[in-house]
């Protein structure tokens, strides 16, 4: 399946055309709009998509589910995005080792972003989102290429 959108670069109008395997992504988010959100933009994008609105909902499929990446919201009531990540790094191969995105709407800030990555995220998204800056990052962490084609 190929998904053409834009991309914006310096002094070339660019479009990327991903070529994607049917991915397993998990969505983490307390609040359902945003999970629902999330959801659906990935899923225009062929991506298969199991979403969870708890961590605790999150830890009871993740072994089912298999997933190849997870987007994870920071700011959730109970269990954080930041403690979630690190039980998952904490449980047996392979799911320890799933790519992650932390998908937050708190401050974009230095410091908030080094937590991220110490926590066991590998990258930091903040709210509200563009699709395509969600799939291109989807794709950088699970190993897909991504073809620029110039259209100008």
């Amino acid at each position: 399946m190929t998904f053409c959108f834009d991309v914006d670069y310096p002094n070339a109008e660019i479009k990327a055309y991903p070529t994607l395997d049917r991915l397993r992504i998990m969505v983490v988010d307390d609040n359902i709009d945003h999970c629902d959100v999330t959801s659906c933009c990935l899923e225009m994008f062929g991506f298969e998509v199991v979403a969870r609105t708890s961590a605790q909902e999150a830890l009871d499929m993740i072994t089912e589910f298999e997933p190849h990446l997870l987007v994870i919201d920071i700011a959730m009531p109970n269990v954080d995005g930041y403690t979630l990540i690190r039980t998952i790094r904490s449980l047996p191969p392979p799911i320890c080792s799933i790519p992650a995105i932390a998908l937050t709407g708190l401050r974009n800030t230095l410091r908030e972003r080094e937590l991220a990555i110490r926590s066991g995220f590998q990258t930091y998204l903040v709210k509200p989102i563009q699709p395509k800056d969600l799939v291109v990052e989807v794709l950088k962490l699970v190993g897909q290429p991504l073809v620029l084609a110039r259209t100008n």
